[in-house]
Protein backbone atom coordinates (compact mmCIF):
# COMPACT_ATOMS: atom_id res chain seq x y z
CA UNK A 1 0.00 0.00 0.00
CA UNK A 2 1.86 3.03 -1.45
CA UNK A 3 -0.54 5.72 -0.13
CA UNK A 4 -0.48 7.23 3.36
CA UNK A 5 -3.05 5.61 6.21
CA UNK A 6 -5.58 7.37 8.42
CA UNK A 7 -6.04 4.66 11.37
CA UNK A 8 -9.94 3.91 11.96
CA UNK A 9 -12.01 3.50 14.93
CA UNK A 10 -12.18 -0.10 16.60
CA UNK A 11 -13.95 -2.63 14.35
CA UNK A 12 -17.43 -4.15 15.95
CA UNK A 13 -17.66 -7.75 15.87
CA UNK A 14 -21.04 -9.71 14.18
CA UNK A 15 -22.46 -12.21 14.77
CA UNK A 16 -21.37 -14.27 11.95
CA UNK A 17 -17.66 -14.40 12.52
CA UNK A 18 -16.87 -10.74 10.57
CA UNK A 19 -16.53 -7.57 11.80
CA UNK A 20 -17.31 -3.97 10.21
CA UNK A 21 -15.72 -0.74 10.95
CA UNK A 22 -17.41 2.87 9.95
CA UNK A 23 -15.66 5.22 7.47
CA UNK A 24 -16.99 8.37 5.22
CA UNK A 25 -16.65 8.40 1.66
CA UNK A 26 -14.28 10.92 0.37
CA UNK A 27 -13.33 12.51 -2.66
CA UNK A 28 -11.02 10.38 -5.88
CA UNK A 29 -8.61 13.67 -5.25
CA UNK A 30 -8.20 12.11 -1.21
CA UNK A 31 -5.75 9.68 -1.18
CA UNK A 32 -5.39 8.94 2.21
CA UNK A 33 -6.63 5.82 2.85
CA UNK A 34 -8.60 4.51 5.96
CA UNK A 35 -6.70 1.88 8.04
CA UNK A 36 -8.68 -0.46 9.83
CA UNK A 37 -6.81 -3.01 12.10
CA UNK A 38 -8.73 -6.35 12.28
CA UNK A 39 -8.49 -8.07 16.01
CA UNK A 40 -7.75 -11.81 16.21
CA UNK A 41 -10.62 -14.11 16.81
CA UNK A 42 -9.07 -15.70 19.77
CA UNK A 43 -10.63 -13.53 22.56
CA UNK A 44 -9.60 -12.89 26.30
CA UNK A 45 -11.65 -10.59 28.02
CA UNK A 46 -10.48 -8.26 30.48
CA UNK A 47 -12.68 -7.05 33.16
CA UNK A 48 -12.32 -4.02 36.04
CA UNK A 49 -14.03 -5.09 38.94
CA UNK A 50 -14.12 -1.57 41.60
CA UNK A 51 -13.37 -1.27 44.93
CA UNK A 52 -15.93 0.05 47.66
CA UNK A 53 -18.10 3.37 46.65
CA UNK A 54 -16.18 2.76 43.02
CA UNK A 55 -19.46 1.37 42.25
CA UNK A 56 -22.46 4.44 40.45
CA UNK A 57 -25.61 3.80 41.75
CA UNK A 58 -29.41 4.81 41.50
CA UNK A 59 -32.81 4.39 42.70
CA UNK A 60 -34.25 1.25 41.55
CA UNK A 61 -35.83 2.14 38.66
CA UNK A 62 -38.61 -0.35 38.85
CA UNK A 63 -38.59 -0.84 42.70
CA UNK A 64 -41.29 -3.38 43.93
CA UNK A 65 -43.86 -2.64 47.23
CA UNK A 66 -44.27 -5.53 49.10
CA UNK A 67 -45.53 -6.59 52.16
CA UNK A 68 -42.31 -7.18 53.80
CA UNK A 69 -39.79 -5.24 51.36
CA UNK A 70 -40.54 -1.53 49.96
CA UNK A 71 -38.36 -0.62 47.52
CA UNK A 72 -39.10 2.39 46.68
CA UNK A 73 -36.21 5.10 47.71
CA UNK A 74 -37.46 8.14 50.19
CA UNK A 75 -35.28 10.52 49.06
CA UNK A 76 -35.00 10.32 45.47
CA UNK A 77 -37.38 9.12 42.30
CA UNK A 78 -37.28 5.81 40.74
CA UNK A 79 -34.05 5.69 38.22
CA UNK A 80 -32.38 8.26 40.12
CA UNK A 81 -28.49 8.74 40.66
CA UNK A 82 -28.14 8.31 44.29
CA UNK A 83 -24.30 7.88 44.52
CA UNK A 84 -22.10 9.36 41.48
CA UNK A 85 -18.56 10.57 43.23
CA UNK A 86 -17.60 13.92 42.25
CA UNK A 87 -14.81 13.99 39.00
CA UNK A 88 -12.33 16.63 39.63
CA UNK A 89 -12.07 19.31 41.87
CA UNK A 90 -14.81 21.63 40.97
CA UNK A 91 -17.18 18.83 41.34
CA UNK A 92 -15.22 17.55 44.56
CA UNK A 93 -15.76 21.40 46.47
CA UNK A 94 -19.87 20.81 44.73
CA UNK A 95 -20.37 17.88 46.33
CA UNK A 96 -18.65 18.46 50.13
CA UNK A 97 -21.11 21.63 50.11
CA UNK A 98 -24.26 19.10 49.43
CA UNK A 99 -23.14 15.82 50.64
CA UNK A 100 -22.26 18.09 54.08
CA UNK A 101 -26.01 19.35 54.58
CA UNK A 102 -27.38 15.95 54.23
CA UNK A 103 -28.65 14.85 57.70
CA UNK A 104 -27.72 11.35 59.38
CA UNK A 105 -31.96 10.17 58.55
CA UNK A 106 -31.29 11.26 54.84
CA UNK A 107 -27.93 9.36 54.62
CA UNK A 108 -29.94 6.01 55.87
CA UNK A 109 -33.45 6.82 53.63
CA UNK A 110 -30.73 7.75 50.77
CA UNK A 111 -28.14 4.56 51.12
CA UNK A 112 -31.40 1.97 52.13
CA UNK A 113 -29.51 -0.85 49.95
CA UNK A 114 -32.92 -2.83 49.32
CA UNK A 115 -33.68 0.58 46.96
CA UNK A 116 -30.61 0.87 45.13
CA UNK A 117 -29.11 -0.39 42.32
CA UNK A 118 -25.97 -0.49 39.77
CA UNK A 119 -26.08 3.08 37.95
CA UNK A 120 -24.63 2.57 33.80
CA UNK A 121 -25.16 6.02 33.25
CA UNK A 122 -22.27 7.60 34.92
CA UNK A 123 -19.69 9.83 33.16
CA UNK A 124 -17.18 7.73 30.64
CA UNK A 125 -13.45 8.61 30.06
CA UNK A 126 -12.66 8.40 26.59
CA UNK A 127 -9.69 10.76 25.65
CA UNK A 128 -9.10 12.13 22.14
CA UNK A 129 -6.54 9.88 20.58
CA UNK A 130 -4.67 10.34 17.25
CA UNK A 131 -4.23 6.99 16.73
CA UNK A 132 -7.98 5.90 16.51
CA UNK A 133 -8.01 2.83 18.08
CA UNK A 134 -10.39 3.61 20.89
CA UNK A 135 -14.31 2.73 21.48
CA UNK A 136 -17.03 4.64 20.57
CA UNK A 137 -18.92 5.99 23.67
CA UNK A 138 -21.73 3.47 23.09
CA UNK A 139 -19.38 0.56 22.87
CA UNK A 140 -17.84 2.01 26.23
CA UNK A 141 -21.07 2.27 27.97
CA UNK A 142 -22.39 -1.42 26.47
CA UNK A 143 -18.71 -2.85 28.77
CA UNK A 144 -20.17 -1.02 31.77
CA UNK A 145 -17.81 1.58 32.02
CA UNK A 146 -19.91 4.17 32.79
CA UNK A 147 -21.18 2.33 36.01
CA UNK A 148 -17.32 2.43 37.41
CA UNK A 149 -16.45 6.44 38.99
CA UNK A 150 -14.68 8.31 35.94
CA UNK A 151 -11.49 9.40 38.07
CA UNK A 152 -10.50 5.98 39.47
CA UNK A 153 -10.99 4.07 36.89
CA UNK A 154 -11.56 5.74 33.20
CA UNK A 155 -7.99 6.20 32.79
CA UNK A 156 -7.21 2.14 33.73
CA UNK A 157 -10.01 1.14 31.17
CA UNK A 158 -8.62 3.58 28.76
CA UNK A 159 -5.58 2.66 28.66
CA UNK A 160 -6.13 -1.39 29.25
CA UNK A 161 -8.11 -0.90 26.17
CA UNK A 162 -5.69 0.87 23.93
CA UNK A 163 -2.96 -0.54 25.17
CA UNK A 164 -3.24 -4.43 25.36
CA UNK A 165 -4.65 -4.11 21.80
CA UNK A 166 -2.09 -2.41 20.34
CA UNK A 167 1.30 -4.59 20.76
CA UNK A 168 3.04 -4.22 16.96
CA UNK A 169 3.19 -1.43 14.33
CA UNK A 170 4.73 -2.14 10.50
CA UNK A 171 7.38 0.21 9.31
CA UNK A 172 6.17 0.54 5.34
CA UNK A 173 9.39 2.50 4.80
CA UNK A 174 11.60 -0.44 6.34
CA UNK A 175 9.27 -3.63 5.64
CA UNK A 176 9.17 -4.58 9.54
CA UNK A 177 7.23 -4.72 12.58
CA UNK A 178 8.17 -2.83 15.48
CA UNK A 179 6.72 -3.05 19.52
CA UNK A 180 5.04 -0.29 20.26
CA UNK A 181 6.33 2.57 22.94
CA UNK A 182 3.80 1.92 25.53
CA UNK A 183 4.93 -1.94 25.23
CA UNK A 184 8.80 -0.78 25.21
CA UNK A 185 8.08 1.30 28.55
CA UNK A 186 6.58 -1.59 29.77
CA UNK A 187 10.16 -3.66 29.14
CA UNK A 188 12.13 -0.95 29.97
CA UNK A 189 10.33 0.02 33.36
CA UNK A 190 13.02 0.12 36.77
CA UNK A 191 11.53 -2.97 38.28
CA UNK A 192 12.60 -1.23 41.56
CA UNK A 193 9.10 0.78 40.38
CA UNK A 194 7.22 -2.40 41.55
CA UNK A 195 9.09 -3.13 44.75
CA UNK A 196 11.63 -5.73 43.39
CA UNK A 197 15.36 -5.27 42.64
CA UNK A 198 15.02 -8.04 39.68
CA UNK A 199 12.13 -8.99 37.55
CA UNK A 200 11.86 -10.90 34.50
CA UNK A 201 11.87 -8.88 31.34
CA UNK A 202 9.41 -9.15 29.09
CA UNK A 203 10.30 -10.50 25.92
CA UNK A 204 9.33 -9.52 21.83
CA UNK A 205 8.67 -13.92 21.94
CA UNK A 206 6.04 -13.37 24.82
CA UNK A 207 4.27 -9.98 23.32
CA UNK A 208 3.91 -11.96 20.03
CA UNK A 209 1.83 -14.45 21.74
CA UNK A 210 0.35 -12.44 23.32
CA UNK A 211 -0.62 -10.26 20.00
CA UNK A 212 -2.34 -13.12 19.04
CA UNK A 213 -5.43 -12.57 21.32
CA UNK A 214 -7.99 -9.51 21.47
CA UNK A 215 -8.51 -8.11 25.19
CA UNK A 216 -11.92 -6.15 25.14
CA UNK A 217 -12.63 -4.35 28.65
CA UNK A 218 -15.06 -4.83 30.46
CA UNK A 219 -16.00 -3.19 33.74
CA UNK A 220 -18.66 -4.90 36.17
CA UNK A 221 -19.77 -2.82 39.53
CA UNK A 222 -21.85 -4.00 42.49
CA UNK A 223 -23.71 -2.86 44.96
CA UNK A 224 -21.13 -2.51 47.20
CA UNK A 225 -23.32 -2.46 50.99
CA UNK A 226 -24.51 -5.60 49.70
CA UNK A 227 -22.76 -9.17 51.28
CA UNK A 228 -19.36 -9.79 49.31
CA UNK A 229 -21.03 -13.32 48.19
CA UNK A 230 -24.05 -11.23 46.35
CA UNK A 231 -21.36 -9.33 44.18
CA UNK A 232 -19.68 -12.25 43.43
CA UNK A 233 -22.52 -13.98 41.98
CA UNK A 234 -23.45 -10.62 40.20
CA UNK A 235 -19.76 -10.44 38.34
CA UNK A 236 -20.28 -14.61 38.00
CA UNK A 237 -23.19 -13.95 36.20
CA UNK A 238 -21.72 -11.29 33.95
CA UNK A 239 -18.44 -13.55 33.16
CA UNK A 240 -20.23 -16.32 31.52
CA UNK A 241 -22.41 -13.81 29.82
CA UNK A 242 -19.50 -11.99 28.20
CA UNK A 243 -18.38 -15.46 27.34
CA UNK A 244 -21.14 -16.17 25.79
CA UNK A 245 -21.40 -13.56 23.95
CA UNK A 246 -18.14 -13.79 22.07
CA UNK A 247 -18.65 -17.46 21.33
CA UNK A 248 -22.03 -16.22 19.84
CA UNK A 249 -20.72 -14.25 17.45
CA UNK A 250 -18.18 -17.77 16.40
CA UNK A 251 -15.26 -16.54 18.52
CA UNK A 252 -13.08 -18.46 20.45
CA UNK A 253 -13.21 -17.38 24.03
CA UNK A 254 -13.67 -19.07 27.19
CA UNK A 255 -11.43 -17.35 29.87
CA UNK A 256 -11.36 -14.44 31.63
CA UNK A 257 -8.64 -12.33 33.71
CA UNK A 258 -10.10 -9.31 36.06
CA UNK A 259 -8.03 -6.78 37.35
CA UNK A 260 -9.83 -5.59 40.90
CA UNK A 261 -9.35 -2.63 43.11
CA UNK A 262 -9.59 -2.88 46.97
CA UNK A 263 -12.48 -4.35 48.39
CA UNK A 264 -13.43 -5.83 44.36
CA UNK A 265 -10.00 -8.21 45.12
CA UNK A 266 -12.54 -9.74 47.49
CA UNK A 267 -15.66 -10.25 45.48
CA UNK A 268 -13.33 -11.87 42.66
CA UNK A 269 -11.61 -14.34 44.91
CA UNK A 270 -15.15 -15.26 46.05
CA UNK A 271 -16.58 -15.14 42.63
CA UNK A 272 -13.00 -17.15 41.37
CA UNK A 273 -14.08 -20.42 44.07
CA UNK A 274 -17.50 -20.49 42.35
CA UNK A 275 -15.86 -20.57 38.17
CA UNK A 276 -12.17 -20.98 38.48
CA UNK A 277 -11.98 -22.67 35.14
CA UNK A 278 -13.37 -19.56 33.22
CA UNK A 279 -10.94 -17.52 34.80
CA UNK A 280 -7.16 -17.65 33.25
CA UNK A 281 -5.95 -15.16 35.51
CA UNK A 282 -6.13 -12.23 38.39
CA UNK A 283 -4.53 -9.40 39.69
CA UNK A 284 -5.29 -7.29 42.58
CA UNK A 285 -4.75 -3.98 43.59
CA UNK A 286 -4.58 -2.78 47.17
CA UNK A 287 -6.75 -5.27 48.48
CA UNK A 288 -7.61 -5.68 52.30
CA UNK A 289 -6.83 -8.68 52.36
CA UNK A 290 -6.96 -9.17 55.63
CA UNK A 291 -9.47 -6.65 55.63
CA UNK A 292 -8.04 -2.49 57.04
CA UNK A 293 -8.65 -1.35 60.81
CA UNK A 294 -9.64 2.11 58.95
CA UNK A 295 -13.37 0.51 58.41
CA UNK A 296 -13.57 -0.12 62.14
CA UNK A 297 -12.45 3.97 62.38
CA UNK A 298 -14.65 4.71 60.19
CA UNK A 299 -17.77 3.89 61.46
CA UNK A 300 -16.39 4.27 65.23
CA UNK A 301 -15.45 7.71 64.99
CA UNK A 302 -16.40 8.82 60.79
CA UNK A 303 -14.00 9.23 58.91
CA UNK A 304 -10.28 10.74 59.24
CA UNK A 305 -9.98 14.17 57.73
CA UNK A 306 -6.37 13.56 56.57
CA UNK A 307 -3.38 11.60 57.24
CA UNK A 308 -0.86 14.11 59.25
CA UNK A 309 2.29 13.35 56.86
CA UNK A 310 0.34 14.53 53.35
CA UNK A 311 0.64 17.82 51.98
CA UNK A 312 -1.30 20.90 52.69
CA UNK A 313 -3.48 20.14 48.87
CA UNK A 314 -3.98 16.80 49.80
CA UNK A 315 -5.07 17.41 53.47
CA UNK A 316 -7.70 19.96 51.94
CA UNK A 317 -8.93 17.74 49.09
CA UNK A 318 -9.39 14.54 51.72
CA UNK A 319 -11.21 17.03 54.28
CA UNK A 320 -13.37 17.28 51.79
CA UNK A 321 -14.01 13.70 50.67
CA UNK A 322 -14.49 13.23 54.34
CA UNK A 323 -17.36 15.90 54.63
CA UNK A 324 -18.92 13.74 51.44
CA UNK A 325 -18.48 9.96 53.21
CA UNK A 326 -19.55 11.75 56.70
CA UNK A 327 -16.61 12.61 59.01
CA UNK A 328 -18.99 11.62 62.07
CA UNK A 329 -20.25 8.74 63.56
CA UNK A 330 -23.35 9.76 63.74
CA UNK A 331 -22.97 10.10 59.88
CA UNK A 332 -22.04 6.81 58.71
CA UNK A 333 -23.18 4.53 61.76
CA UNK A 334 -26.88 4.57 60.00
CA UNK A 335 -25.48 3.83 56.54
CA UNK A 336 -22.11 1.46 58.03
CA UNK A 337 -23.37 -0.47 60.22
CA UNK A 338 -26.60 -2.60 58.83
CA UNK A 339 -24.41 -3.06 55.57
CA UNK A 340 -22.65 -6.57 55.13
CA UNK A 341 -20.10 -5.12 52.40
CA UNK A 342 -18.68 -2.45 54.35
CA UNK A 343 -18.30 -4.64 57.33
CA UNK A 344 -16.57 -7.15 55.26
CA UNK A 345 -13.94 -4.88 55.03
CA UNK A 346 -13.06 -5.05 58.44
CA UNK A 347 -10.05 -6.79 60.14
CA UNK A 348 -10.88 -10.53 59.87
CA UNK A 349 -10.05 -13.43 62.00
CA UNK A 350 -6.54 -13.84 59.78
CA UNK A 351 -5.52 -10.24 60.51
CA UNK A 352 -2.77 -10.01 62.76
CA UNK A 353 -3.90 -9.27 66.55
CA UNK A 354 -4.33 -7.60 68.78
CA UNK A 355 -4.71 -4.18 66.76
CA UNK A 356 -7.25 -2.13 68.46
CA UNK A 357 -5.96 -0.69 71.85
CA UNK A 358 -7.28 1.56 74.88
CA UNK A 359 -4.14 3.91 75.62
CA UNK A 360 -4.22 6.70 79.00
CA UNK A 361 -1.69 9.59 78.91
CA UNK A 362 -1.37 10.41 82.54
CA UNK A 363 0.02 13.91 82.93
CA UNK A 364 2.65 14.64 85.23
CA UNK A 365 2.29 17.11 87.75
CA UNK A 366 2.32 20.74 86.14
CA UNK A 367 1.41 19.20 82.60
CA UNK A 368 -1.16 20.88 81.36
CA UNK A 369 -3.81 20.27 78.12
CA UNK A 370 -5.82 16.94 79.60
CA UNK A 371 -8.57 15.67 77.25
CA UNK A 372 -6.76 16.83 74.29
CA UNK A 373 -5.90 13.48 73.26
CA UNK A 374 -3.20 12.10 71.09
CA UNK A 375 -0.57 14.83 72.35
CA UNK A 376 1.42 11.77 73.24
CA UNK A 377 3.79 14.48 74.53
CA UNK A 378 4.30 16.28 71.40
CA UNK A 379 3.85 19.52 72.66
CA UNK A 380 6.60 19.35 75.45
CA UNK A 381 3.90 17.75 78.24
CA UNK A 382 5.55 15.16 80.92
CA UNK A 383 3.50 12.34 80.20
CA UNK A 384 3.43 8.72 81.19
CA UNK A 385 1.70 6.44 78.66
CA UNK A 386 -0.58 3.30 80.45
CA UNK A 387 -1.56 0.85 77.38
CA UNK A 388 -4.62 -0.59 79.34
CA UNK A 389 -6.16 -2.99 76.77
CA UNK A 390 -5.51 -4.69 73.42
CA UNK A 391 -8.02 -6.68 71.55
CA UNK A 392 -8.35 -9.39 70.01
CA UNK A 393 -6.83 -11.08 73.00
CA UNK A 394 -6.95 -14.04 74.64
CA UNK A 395 -10.00 -13.82 76.34
CA UNK A 396 -11.79 -12.18 73.64
CA UNK A 397 -10.20 -14.27 70.07
CA UNK A 398 -12.83 -14.04 67.72
CA UNK A 399 -13.32 -10.12 65.99
CA UNK A 400 -16.57 -10.47 65.69
CA UNK A 401 -17.68 -11.29 69.08
CA UNK A 402 -16.41 -7.79 69.20
CA UNK A 403 -18.05 -6.50 66.19
CA UNK A 404 -21.27 -7.46 67.76
CA UNK A 405 -21.07 -6.09 71.30
CA UNK A 406 -22.66 -2.59 71.27
CA UNK A 407 -22.26 -2.24 75.25
CA UNK A 408 -18.88 -1.53 75.31
CA UNK A 409 -17.83 1.86 75.52
CA UNK A 410 -14.76 0.97 72.69
CA UNK A 411 -17.74 -0.97 70.88
CA UNK A 412 -17.60 -0.39 66.63
CA UNK A 413 -21.44 0.48 66.75
CA UNK A 414 -23.21 2.58 68.60
CA UNK A 415 -26.90 1.05 68.06
CA UNK A 416 -28.24 4.71 69.20
CA UNK A 417 -26.73 6.19 66.27
CA UNK A 418 -27.86 3.78 63.97
CA UNK A 419 -31.65 4.22 62.92
CA UNK A 420 -32.30 7.96 62.87
CA UNK A 421 -35.17 7.40 60.22
CA UNK A 422 -37.19 5.46 62.42
CA UNK A 423 -36.62 2.16 60.12
CA UNK A 424 -36.41 -0.04 62.71
CA UNK A 425 -38.85 1.17 65.38
CA UNK A 426 -41.46 -1.33 65.45
CA UNK A 427 -39.02 -3.58 66.87
CA UNK A 428 -38.66 -4.23 70.73
CA UNK A 429 -34.72 -4.30 69.92
CA UNK A 430 -34.65 -1.42 67.57
CA UNK A 431 -31.30 -1.48 65.07
CA UNK A 432 -29.52 -4.46 67.08
CA UNK A 433 -30.78 -7.22 65.66
CA UNK A 434 -30.08 -6.06 61.48
CA UNK A 435 -26.97 -4.89 62.95
CA UNK A 436 -25.89 -8.38 64.46
CA UNK A 437 -27.26 -10.04 61.13
CA UNK A 438 -25.43 -8.00 58.97
CA UNK A 439 -21.78 -8.83 61.54
CA UNK A 440 -22.99 -12.27 61.74
CA UNK A 441 -22.84 -12.21 57.40
CA UNK A 442 -19.38 -10.84 57.28
CA UNK A 443 -18.28 -12.98 59.75
CA UNK A 444 -19.39 -16.00 57.45
CA UNK A 445 -18.16 -14.62 54.43
CA UNK A 446 -14.50 -14.08 55.89
CA UNK A 447 -14.41 -17.59 57.27
CA UNK A 448 -15.87 -19.41 54.07
CA UNK A 449 -13.11 -17.18 51.58
CA UNK A 450 -10.98 -18.16 54.33
CA UNK A 451 -6.76 -17.82 52.13
CA UNK A 452 -8.46 -18.62 48.96
CA UNK A 453 -7.16 -17.04 45.93
CA UNK A 454 -7.29 -18.95 42.11
CA UNK A 455 -4.48 -20.48 41.31
CA UNK A 456 -3.01 -17.97 38.69
CA UNK A 457 -3.14 -14.63 40.84
CA UNK A 458 -0.81 -11.50 41.35
CA UNK A 459 -1.42 -8.85 43.80
CA UNK A 460 0.49 -5.65 44.37
CA UNK A 461 -0.10 -3.07 47.69
CA UNK A 462 0.92 -0.04 49.07
CA UNK A 463 4.15 0.11 51.00
CA UNK A 464 5.01 3.84 51.74
CA UNK A 465 5.76 5.56 55.03
CA UNK A 466 3.98 8.81 52.74
CA UNK A 467 0.79 7.52 52.79
CA UNK A 468 0.55 5.91 56.50
CA UNK A 469 -2.53 3.75 57.17
CA UNK A 470 -4.13 2.61 60.24
CA UNK A 471 -2.53 -0.81 61.34
CA UNK A 472 -4.21 -0.38 64.41
CA UNK A 473 -6.75 1.56 65.77
CA UNK A 474 -5.60 3.51 69.30
CA UNK A 475 -8.07 4.90 71.60
CA UNK A 476 -6.06 7.63 73.44
CA UNK A 477 -6.91 9.67 76.71
CA UNK A 478 -5.13 12.36 78.55
CA UNK A 479 -5.49 11.71 82.67
CA UNK A 480 -4.88 14.92 84.75
CA UNK A 481 -2.20 14.58 87.17
CA UNK A 482 -3.25 14.03 90.31
CA UNK A 483 -6.54 11.99 89.75
CA UNK A 484 -7.73 10.17 92.65
CA UNK A 485 -9.02 6.67 90.02
CA UNK A 486 -6.55 4.15 89.50
CA UNK A 487 -6.90 3.42 86.52
CA UNK A 488 -6.81 -0.45 85.56
CA UNK A 489 -7.57 -3.31 82.58
CA UNK A 490 -10.97 -3.87 84.98
CA UNK A 491 -12.21 -0.38 85.15
CA UNK A 492 -11.40 0.52 81.79
CA UNK A 493 -13.30 -2.23 80.45
CA UNK A 494 -16.40 -1.74 83.01
CA UNK A 495 -16.60 2.55 81.94
CA UNK A 496 -19.32 3.70 80.64
CA UNK A 497 -20.13 5.41 77.74
CA UNK A 498 -21.88 8.68 78.84
CA UNK A 499 -21.96 10.45 74.97
CA UNK A 500 -19.89 11.95 72.81
CA UNK A 501 -17.83 16.04 72.02
CA UNK A 502 -18.56 17.93 69.22
CA UNK A 503 -15.30 16.47 67.92
CA UNK A 504 -15.90 12.97 67.76
CA UNK A 505 -14.16 12.49 71.45
CA UNK A 506 -16.21 9.22 73.33
CA UNK A 507 -16.75 10.53 76.83
CA UNK A 508 -16.41 7.73 79.26
CA UNK A 509 -16.64 7.67 83.47
CA UNK A 510 -14.64 5.50 85.40
CA UNK A 511 -15.80 4.08 88.61
CA UNK A 512 -18.67 6.58 88.23
CA UNK A 513 -16.57 9.54 89.23
CA UNK A 514 -13.60 10.23 86.28
CA UNK A 515 -14.71 10.93 82.94
CA UNK A 516 -11.76 10.46 80.53
CA UNK A 517 -12.22 11.91 76.56
CA UNK A 518 -11.01 9.27 74.45
CA UNK A 519 -10.13 9.86 70.43
CA UNK A 520 -8.58 7.40 68.07
CA UNK A 521 -4.55 8.30 67.26
CA UNK A 522 -3.39 9.01 63.94
CA UNK A 523 -2.30 6.35 61.47
CA UNK A 524 0.99 4.31 62.08
CA UNK A 525 1.45 1.94 59.51
CA UNK A 526 3.06 1.84 55.79
CA UNK A 527 0.53 1.48 53.12
CA UNK A 528 -1.54 3.58 50.98
CA UNK A 529 -3.40 5.98 53.42
CA UNK A 530 -6.21 3.20 53.59
CA UNK A 531 -4.89 -0.58 53.75
CA UNK A 532 -1.92 -0.81 55.35
CA UNK A 533 1.50 -3.23 54.54
CA UNK A 534 -0.04 -6.24 56.78
CA UNK A 535 -3.32 -6.38 55.13
CA UNK A 536 -1.92 -5.65 51.49
CA UNK A 537 0.93 -8.44 52.25
CA UNK A 538 -1.72 -11.20 52.83
CA UNK A 539 -1.59 -12.82 50.33
CA UNK A 540 2.27 -13.77 50.32
CA UNK A 541 3.01 -17.31 49.84
CA UNK A 542 -0.46 -18.38 48.40
CA UNK A 543 -0.40 -16.36 44.89
CA UNK A 544 2.49 -16.21 42.39
CA UNK A 545 3.90 -12.97 43.27
CA UNK A 546 2.92 -9.99 45.38
CA UNK A 547 4.38 -6.64 44.74
CA UNK A 548 4.85 -4.22 47.77
CA UNK A 549 5.24 -0.92 45.78
CA UNK A 550 5.01 3.02 46.40
CA UNK A 551 4.49 6.26 45.06
CA UNK A 552 0.33 6.32 44.83
CA UNK A 553 -2.89 6.79 47.39
CA UNK A 554 -5.32 3.72 47.95
CA UNK A 555 -8.44 5.27 45.54
CA UNK A 556 -5.63 6.85 42.23
CA UNK A 557 -3.59 3.50 42.95
CA UNK A 558 -4.43 2.50 38.99
CA UNK A 559 -3.96 6.28 37.86
CA UNK A 560 -0.08 5.85 38.69
CA UNK A 561 1.70 5.04 35.29
CA UNK A 562 4.09 2.50 37.13
CA UNK A 563 0.88 0.33 38.40
CA UNK A 564 -0.84 0.31 35.04
CA UNK A 565 2.29 -0.91 33.23
CA UNK A 566 2.64 -3.60 35.87
CA UNK A 567 -0.55 -4.63 35.18
CA UNK A 568 -0.02 -5.01 31.46
CA UNK A 569 3.40 -6.75 32.36
CA UNK A 570 1.02 -9.61 34.79
CA UNK A 571 -1.34 -9.78 31.92
CA UNK A 572 1.43 -10.90 29.26
CA UNK A 573 2.78 -13.18 32.15
CA UNK A 574 -1.04 -14.37 32.84
CA UNK A 575 -1.32 -14.76 28.96
CA UNK A 576 2.15 -16.86 28.54
CA UNK A 577 0.41 -19.33 30.70
CA UNK A 578 -2.58 -20.16 28.50
CA UNK A 579 -1.98 -23.24 26.38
Amino acid sequence: MSESTRPLPSLIPLSHGGWQVNSFMSSVEYTLRGLGLVPPDKIIPVIVVPGIMGTNLRARQKPRLGRIQDERNQMVDPGQPVWRPPNGDDEGLKAAKIWGKYTPRERQLLFDAATLEVDPNGPIVIPKSEDGYVLTEREARERGWGELHADSYGGLLYGLQTRLNQTFGFDEQGKKRFVQQHWKDVMACDPQRWGLRHFAPLTEDQLVKHAQYYFPVYATGYLWLQDCKASAELLEKRILEIIRSWQGGKRQCSKVILVTHSMGGLVARACARRIPDKIAGIIHGVMPALGAPVAYRRLASGMEPFSLNSTPLKKYADSKLATILGNSADKTTPVLAVSPGALELLPNHLYPHPWLHVRVIRLAAGSQGANQAGKHGANGYQTKPYDALSFPNANLQNPYDLYRDMNVWFRLVNPDLADPADKYSKDDMGAAPAIKEAINTAEKFHRELGDYYHPNTYSFHGDDKQHLSYGQVRWVALQQAGSATALTPANLTAARYIGHSATGQRRVLVEGKTELRFAPDNQDARGDGTVPHQSGAGPAGKVKQVFATEGYDHQGSYNNEHMLMLTLRLITKIVQEIA
